[in-house]
């Protein structure tokens, strides 16, 4: 089990939960974050700090975002990261997030 990064997350990108994150863990995509799910420790601290609750425990997921379980992993495939803070911005997203229409603001 690991927390995962929901659609409320799209076009946001506030960051505070990579500033918490003890495992290093919480990447950020072209319009989202992703969490590593083999690297998160499920310790919960992402969660609480998201402004928008747009992460939750992969078992607490449910509706449309339970899609997002998949799309957390499917981010990271064929990628070998350690660490998301050396790493950076990757510019990229799974392709139903950047095939969403761009949020106003």
């Amino acid at each position: 089990m690991t927390f995962v990064v929901t659609q409320a997350c799209v076009d946001i990108q506030d960051k505070s939960c990579v500033q918490v994150c003890p495992a290093d863990c919480i990447y950020e995509g072209g319009r989202m974050m992703y969490i590593n799910p083999d690297q998160c420790i499920d310790c919960g601290a992402c969660e609480e700090v998201c402004p928008v609750s747009a992460i939750r425990y992969d078992g607490d997921v449910t509706g449309a975002d339970e899609q997002f379980v998949d799309f957390n992993a499917e981010f990271f495939e064929g990628m070998d990261v350690k660490g998301a803070r050396k790493l950076g911005k990757i510019d990229r997203d799974v392709e139903f997030v950047a095939a969403l229409p761009r949020k106003a603001g």
